[in-house]
Formats: C-alpha cells, sequence, structure tokens
C-alpha cells in the first residue's frame, strides 16, 4: 500500500486582501501554508493603513455633513465637537478587532503566519528575515506574490517633513490641519480630504487634469465636484505643483496652471495622493523567471501564474485595478489552479467604488470606454430628481445609468452617484456577470421606495416606459 503523497507547501508573501484569502484558500484545499508579512497580523495596508480606517473616519465625516444638511429639514444640531483622541481610538478599535480576527481564523485554518521580510532565493527557496531576529528559509511548492502597493513620491513633492501627509500617515490623524492642500483629485485624495474637510480643515486640491476622477465618465463625477467645490476652499483643475518649501509657518507652494492657480500659496499641511506602485523591488524575485512591465507589476497568465512556473502573482503588484476585492477574486483563481482545477481570471465586471458623499460606483464598460472602443450601444439614465426615496433624504442630486449593447440589449455598464452607491452597484455587477438583458432588469419588481428602483426605471427609461421620469434625449 503506498502513502498519501504530502500536502503542497504553498508560501503566500504578502497578508492583505490578496495574500491571506490565498492562504486561507489553499489551507482549506488541504494545502500546507506558510503566510508571510511584515505586520504582526493578516491584513495588509487595505486593513492597517487604508480601506478600514479611512471608511471608519469617512463614517464620522458623514455624521457630521449630515447634520449640517439637516437644518435645512428644521432639524438643527450645534456646531460639532471633535475629540480627535476618540476618534482616532475608535479607529484604531476598528483595525485592532479586524485584525485580531483574521490572526485567529488563520490559526483555525492551521496556516503557519511568519512575521519578517521575505526574499526569494530561487523558484523554491524564500529566505525570511524574522521580526524577532534571526532568520528562515522556507522550500515551498508554490508560492503566491501578493506584497501589495505603496504611495508614489514625485519631485517637488517628495520633502522631508511632517507637515507632507501620504495616504498612510493621513490615517494616523496627528492633528486636523488649518489649511490642508491635497496633489491629486483621485479617490483617495478626495476621500481623505472630505475627511479633514468635515473635521475643519480649508481643503484645496489641486489636479493636473481637466476634471477630478480621471477616467470616470462626467455625469457621474460632476454631482459629486458640485458637492466638493461647496465644502472645499477650491478645487484647481489642470494644475501643476512646481515648487514646495516649509518655512516656520508651513508650506510655501508654487502653482502652475490656469490663471486662477499661477500663483503661490501657503498651507499648513499638503497630502501627497498622486497614485501607488506595486512593490515588486527587494522581494528576490530577479533570483526567479519572474518578470516585470515597464511600471513593475508583474507578468502574468490569466491564472496569475509569473514566467516561474512555480510562483504566482495577485492584487496590486498583478497590474490594475488595484482593488482589494479585486485581489481576493485572483487569490482564489491562483488557489485553484494550484490546486489543478480549471480557473482563469475572467470577470465581465469588477466593480470601484469611490467612497465620498455622494459616493460614485461603476462595474463594467464606461461609456467612454464604451465610445473610445466603437461599441454600438445604448446609455439609460434615471436622474433622482425624479426618485421618491432619494426626495426622502434630501439628496436629489444623485444619477444611475446603464450602458447597454444596441443589438441584443445586454448590459455592458452600470454607472450610480449618489449615497448608498457602493452597496447598489451590486445589483449591476451581478446583471453584467450574468448577461442580463434591460428587459430583465426592468421588469425585476423592486421594492418601493428604496434608491434600488432607480436601477429598473434607468432600464425603463430606454424604453420610454419609467413612470416617474421621461428621457427626451434618448441617447444612443
Amino acid at each position: 500500500m503506498t502513502e498519501p503523497s504530502s500536502p503542497t507547501r504553498l508560501v503566500v508573501i504578502g497578508g492583505g486582501p490578496g495574500g491571506y484569502p490565498a492562504a486561507f484558500f489553499g489551507a482549506e484545499r488541504g494545502m500546507d501554508v506558510t503566510l508571510i508579512d511584515t505586520d504582526a497580523y493578516p491584513g495588509g495596508v487595505c486593513l492597517h493603513r487604508g480601506c478600514i480606517p479611512s471608511k471608519a473616519l469617512l463614517h464620522a465625516a458623514h455624521l457630521i455633513d449630515h447634520a449640517r444638511d439637516a437644518a435645512e429639514w428644521g432639524v438643527r444640531f450645534g456646531p460639532p465637537t471633535i475629540d480627535l483622541d476618540k476618534l482616532r481610538e475608535h479607529k484604531n478599535r476598528v483595525v485592532s478587532k479586524l485584525v485580531r480576527g483574521l490572526g485567529s481564523l488563520a490559526k483555525q485554518r492551521d496556516v503557519r503566519y511568519v512575521q519578517g521580510y521575505a526574499r526569494f532565493k530561487d523558484a523554491h527557496n524564500v529566505q525570511v528575515e524574522l521580526a524577532e531576529g534571526g532568520e528562515d528559509t522556507i522550500e515551498f511548492d508554490y508560492a503566491i506574490v501578493a506584497t501589495g502597493s505603496r504611495p508614489v513620491t514625485v519631485p517637488p513633492l517628495d520633502i522631508e517633513s511632517d507637515r507632507v501627509l501620504d495616504s498612510t500617515s493621513a490615517l494616523e490623524l496627528r492633528e486636523i490641519p488649518d489649511r490642508l492642500l491635497v496633489v491629486g483629485g483621485g479617490y483617495i485624495g478626495l476621500e481623505l480630504g472630505s475627511v479633514y474637510s468635515s473635521l475643519g480643515s480649508a481643503v484645496t486640491v489641486v489636479e493636473m487634469t481637466s476634471s477630478i476622477l480621471p477616467g470616470v465618465d462626467r455625469d457621474l463625477a460632476d454631482p459629486l465636484h458640485r458637492r466638493l467645490k461647496s465644502q472645499f476652499e477650491a478645487i484647481l483643475l489642470d494644475t501643476r505643483v512646481l515648487e514646495v518649501d516649509e518655512d516656520g509657518q508651513g508650506l510655501r507652494v508654487k502653482l502652475s496652471g490656469t490663471p486662477s492657480a499661477a500663483t503661490e500659496r501657503h498651507f499648513s499641511h499638503m497630502l501627497v495622493s498622486v497614485g501607488r506602485k506595486p512593490n515588486t523591488e527587494s522581494v528576490g524575485l530577479e533570483s526567479t523567471a519572474v518578470e516585470l512591465d515597464q511600471r513593475g507589476f508583474v507578468v502574468v497568465d490569466e491564472q496569475r501564474r509569473t514566467g516561474e512556473p512555480s510562483i504566482f502573482a495577485v492584487g496590486d503588484v498583478a497590474g490594475e485595478p488595484m482593488l482589494a476585492h479585486k485581489a481576493t477574486h485572483e487569490a482564489r483563481v491562483a488557489v485553484d489552479a494550484i490546486a489543478g482545477d480549471p480557473a482563469a481570471w475572467d470577470p465581465a465586471a469588477v466593480p470601484a467604488v469611490v467612497f465620498t458623499d455622494p459616493e460614485i460606483a461603476w462595474a463594467g464598460l464606461t461609456e467612454a470606454e464604451a465610445l473610445t472602443q466603437g461599441i454600438d450601444h445604448r446609455v439609460a439614465r434615471f436622474p433622482w430628481a425624479a426618485s421618491g426615496r432619494a426626495a426622502t433624504l434630501g439628496r436629489s442630486d444623485g444619477l444611475t445609468k446603464l450602458v447597454v449593447e444596441e443589438r441584443t440589449g445586454r448590459i455592458l455598464g452600470v454607472g450610480i452617484v449618489g449615497p448608498g452607491a457602493g452597496e447598489l452597484i451590486a445589483e449591476g455587477v451581478l446583471a453584467i456577470e450574468m448577461g442580463a438583458l434591460a428587459t430583465d432588469l426592468k421588469l425585476a419588481i423592486h421594492a418601493h421606495p428604496t434608491l434600488s428602483e432607480t436601477l429598473m426605471e434607468a432600464a425603463e427609461t430606454m424604453f420610454g416606459t419609467s413612470p416617474h421620469y421621461i428621457d427626451r434625449k434618448r441617447s444612443r
């Protein structure tokens, strides 16, 4: 009688939303799993210093904004008193609870967790500089690289000063800046700018392109722009930072761009949020056959396998979009491939959410992409000004839109701007993945009065059957 073969030895480098699910999936498949990360507990940047702490602070910011908005309905609250220490403790408590929960789940799944810095020696060995001191070499059959990404630093913004923040240090909430310059009008800059604006900072956003949230359809970004314009001190588009100098009172910043921005301004702090780059250096990939593209991302195939057959890569290091849920799905694909099951990264829709107020969410094909790719399509829009539920919330500034294939009526993309858009987009993702038609969405009964109705009514506008809105510009 032959002895059963030993379980596959899987090493996962990086404990974020790509790494720890990969480790857990592997353990559930009977693999002998070692998970390596520099933090004491799994979770990665997303949980420790990104997605979760930022959303805890954004929730507090939204409460402040909603209390202010309620004055229009005759409900008045006094000026908010910000206990920064207590708010920071709340944010830290949320993170601590979740990371300790992941640590417990790792133990329950018999995942060996190693805190330290891992570096490939070759295609089947990693050397780990242990946080507790010393080194260890771990042999593996397969490895998954999930080392994530970090904020980009570019001159002239890369100066040594406590007044210059990035997306990590901004979440530490050391103080509330008097005047905050946010460099970069992407989702990170706008989310954190919203937090500090609600807490009392005078916020100015500088964006080098002609609109905030480059790449997002304008009819989705415009309602957010209008609201932020009333809350922020300024939003300067087509503008660059030329020079930053620190003086005794703060930061002197020289700008170039539109005539209104071509001047020197003074800020107490600056938040730099101009993008992120993959953590592919210092991992020892040069000791393997793993290849990188021109931007530093690991080159992978549809199974997330690299040029080295024993090494896979998932998450931010494996390319755009840099989203936590994309990393988790890639982790499942990689583990299934390692287990020998049919698996491929081939989603029809990866949702994206900007957690500002209003939120913006989209999935599948955007209108701009459909136009660029020459896809014959129609666009159906339902403005929330025609939504009864939006009216009760005092938020009629939203919009739900569908991008529909002309020939078949198949839903190719969904975009939503408004409160709760991040929750509503899930129906759009399912519709796209299931190959639903606009008629399917039109005929699916939605509860009234809800914001989810706007998806149904957007589909109805395409056929001219919405009871609450007539689209005079039913468009291609």
